[in-house]
């Protein structure tokens, strides 16, 4: 049996994001890369919006555990989830690696 993760209703999915969110946040400016993410999410968001839209678009996912506030034709939790993924991406590369001092 699969355990239900709907704990916080239609917040559910905003609720994720913005933990992730924060962790990711947390990460970047540990590793004081805030601008550097922040230039890169930037340059992704639209190639990330363009294809979220599409697929939310042809059927591809559903979301069901949402607020149903929706921001240029996409629910607001993706729009959060398109600076999120890539936030943690790099929070996590440059925690482990961080920069080079040379």
């Amino acid at each position: 049996m699969a355990s239900d993760i709907s704990v916080l209703g239609r917040y559910t999915y905003l609720a994720t994001e913005l933990f992730w969110g924060a962790v990711a946040a947390l990460l970047l400016w540990r590793a004081d890369a805030l601008r550097k993410a922040a230039v890169t999410i930037a340059a992704l968001y639209p190639i990330a919006y363009v294809w979220d839209r599409y697929t939310l678009a042809v059927g591809v996912f559903e979301i069901n555990l949402r607020t149903g506030v929706d921001v240029a034709g996409i629910p607001i939790e993706e729009h959060l989830f398109m600076a999120v993924v890539p936030g943690l991406v790099i929070g996590i590369h440059e925690t482990i690696f961080g920069s080079d001092p040379a």
